[in-house]
C-alpha cells in the first residue's frame, strides 16, 4: 500500500505547516518516503524540515544511511561513498568482502560463524 496522499497530508498538518504549504509539504513527504523505499535506506533524518517565508518547503539538513547489504542493488549510491573518515580496518575488510568488528585490546578473533564468534569473545572478555 505504501504512503497514501491523505496520510502525507495528515503528517504535514501534524507538523503544523501553514495551510498554503500543506500540499507542497505532503509532496515532499511522499518523495522522501519513495526515496527511503527505493534506495534501501535504513535511516533518513531531516532536521530541520521547514517552510520558508515564501512558502517553499526545504529539507535543510539530511543524514542518510543505506543498508550495506544492498550494495548490489544500489551500485550508484555505493560508488559515492567517502571512506576518508572511516577506520582503515573497516575499509580493508569491506574491500575483502569480510565482516569486521573492531574491538578494544590486543586480541583478535577470526571465526566462521556468529555463534562461535560470540562465545569466543565472551570467554576472552571474561578472562581479561
Amino acid at each position: 500500500k505504501g504512503l497514501e496522499r491523505k496520510d502525507a497530508l495528515a503528517i504535514a498538518e501534524r507538523l503544523e505547516f501553514r495551510d498554503e504549504a500543506l500540499e507542497d509539504a505532503a509532496d515532499t513527504i511522499i518523495k522522501l518516503y519513495n526515496l527511503f523505499m527505493k534506495k534501501d535506506i535504513v535511516l533518513l533524518e531531516i532536521n530541520p524540515f521547514t517552510e520558508a517565508a515564501d512558502g517553499k518547503i526545504y529539507c535543510m539538513d539530511c543524514k542518510i544511511n543505506v543498508d550495506d547489504n544492498a550494495e548490489f542493488r544500489q551500485p550508484a549510491l555505493f560508488e559515492q561513498k567517502d571512506n576518508t573518515q572511516s577506520d582503515w580496518r573497516d575499509v580493508k575488510a569491506q574491500e575483502s568482502n569480510l565482516n569486521y568488528i573492531g574491538l578494544d585490546g590486543e586480541i583478535g578473533c577470526l571465526v566462521n560463524g556468529a555463534g562461535l564468534a560470540m562465545a569466543t569473545m565472551d570467554i576472552i572478555k571474561l578472562h581479561g
